[in-house]
């Protein structure tokens, strides 16, 4: 496509050379440029893209779209730009020619919930006979074929490549996880959202927003993107979501006014069953995930296909097959007690999990969790505080150090378990942490392991190594 062509539009500072140049990809990485590419400069938390526009010259690139003054040799083709993550956005939506726009495309939003909730709606859609793409946590998928992924929301380019993807290989409809990081970082701006889904909101990522009231802002932002918004009004910021929505709104709830409501709901320790009310159908479902969160989870679910039109027969057979992997999933270990692993990183996901699993549970509820390093250190304290008031004994290990100490985070949780009188030991290996839990389990004991669910690596200062918590249990039990 011609780099004109590519920029109609865009809000332009300045325009050097000669913008008839043919672009064959876009790229934000200097190490991946190359003849006929257009590098994107970003300046990054860390790196800042200018720096490396030699490097780009040196591998062929004559093309490049900037938001700082550089110095301008022979030969380039310079477009100068505000905000170059927002241009790199605009121009991949226009390279791949607004790919978005060919299938139904639902962005679900919110601190927990939005893993799960993409999931059921896949699940529903390929009842229904769809080809669907998921884009999120866990991975990304073209109908069966998976994808590797490194965050939950791709940086834009790659999005709209994938949108792209997507639609060479003939896909129905997308669901996507739409993280506040990608909604303040335009990684999805441009993207045509036909529905957007706020499930919840709960302190989180304030390490990267500053402030709750940013959180809160960058999610607002899809409710400005879509045609059809879906909004979870028991939670305490959803009314506030739906006063700054300017696309058509649709509440969900349990037991409330809402448009979408669960009434009715039976708790098993296995799933959970309730009626749901609808404008389009009336009708009991049942989801094989325990836990109220559950049934938030599949509102959002029920009435994103209600408002894609989707019959309810499918949608119940659809909520009744999904399966989500590190979500409440039950390890087979034929032992008389239950470890069950879960994805709770956050302190309201940690209660929620803890509670659900106390409202069955006829033994000790054991829950063993750390927290990332280079995070937000204060939900730390928050998260020791939740697991020594609600389980009977709590094991603080490590999750994602990265960059800090680990027993340093260890230290932060404790100052929080101590404010209770939870009973708790630390060890900061979680192999060895895993190994004591099982070996001092006691029968018809839950031994809860939360923070990893699906990943299956540790992130340390200097390396990244496999650690698949299945395989772990599976280990030290064959050695016990």
């Amino acid at each position: 496509m011609l780099l004109k062509d590519m920029i109609k539009g865009l809000n332009i500072v300045e325009a050097i050379g000669d913008m008839d140049v043919e672009i064959k990809d876009i790229v934000y990485d200097s190490r991946k440029s190359k003849k006929d590419s257009l590098f994107v400069c970003i300046e990054g938390f860390n790196v800042d893209g200018h720096k490396f526009i030699m490097q780009a010259l040196n591998n062929g690139t004559k093309a490049f779209l900037v938001q700082k003054d550089i110095e301008v040799l022979d030969g380039m083709t310079v477009i100068k730009t505000n905000d170059t993550r927002y241009a790199l956005a605009y121009v991949s939506n226009n390279f791949y020619h607004n790919p978005s726009s060919k299938f139904n495309l639902i962005g679900i939003t919110g601190t927990k919930g939005k893993t799960t909730t993409t999931y059921m709606i896949r699940s529903i859609l390929m009842e229904y006979g769809h080809k669907v793409g998921l884009i999120g946590t866990i991975s990304n998928k073209i109908g069966d074929e998976v994808l590797p992924t490194d965050r939950t929301t791709p940086e834009s380019t790659d999005l709209q490549q994938l949108f792209n993807d997507m639609v060479i290989k003939e896909v129905d409809s997308v669901v996507m996880e739409v993280s506040s990081h990608a909604l303040e970082l335009h990684r999805v701006s441009l993207s045509d959202y036909d529905i957007g889904v706020f499930t919840n909101l709960s302190k989180d990522h304030l390490d990267f927003h500053g402030t709750f009231e940013n959180y809160l802002n960058a999610k607002c932002k899809l409710f400005n993107m879509c045609k059809k918004a879906l909004i979870n009004i028991d939670n305490e910021y959803g009314i506030e979501v739906v006063k700054r929505a300017t696309s058509e709104v649709y509440t969900m709830g349990i037991d409330s006014k809402a448009d979408i409501r669960a009434e009715n709901i039976v708790k098993h320790s296995d799933k959970v069953e309730f009626k749901v009310i609808t404008p389009w159908f009336t009708g009991d479902v049942q989801v094989n995930i325990p836990g109220k969160f559950s049934v938030y989870n599949a509102l959002a679910a029920i009435g994103s296909c209600g408002l894609m039109g989707i019959d309810f027969e499918y949608i119940k057979r659809g909520l009744k097959k999904a399966v989500v992997p590190g979500r409440a999933e039950i390890v087979d270990i034929n032992r008389d007690y239950t470890i069950m692993i879960d994805y709770a990183h956050s302190p309201d996901s940690l209660e929620n999990i803890l509670t659900t699993i106390k409202g069955y549970a006829s033994g000790r509820v054991v829950c063993l969790f750390g927290c990332g390093g280079d995070r937000d250190r204060t939900k730390r304290a928050d998260m020791g505080e939740i697991s020594g008031r609600l389980a009977d004994f709590t094991i603080i290990t490590t999750d994602n150090p990265r960059t800090e100490d680990p027993e340093a985070i260890i230290k932060d949780i404790e100052e929080g378990i101590k404010n209770t009188k939870g009973e708790y030991i630390k060890i900061t290996d979680r192999r060895e942490a895993i190994n004591y839990a099982i070996l001092n389990a006691k029968p018809k004991d839950i031994i809860l392991l939360a923070g990893k669910g699906h990943e299956t690596y540790i992130i340390l200062k200097d390396k990244t190594i496999h650690f698949d918590e299945r395989e772990v249990i599976k280990e030290i039990l064959e050695q016990n």
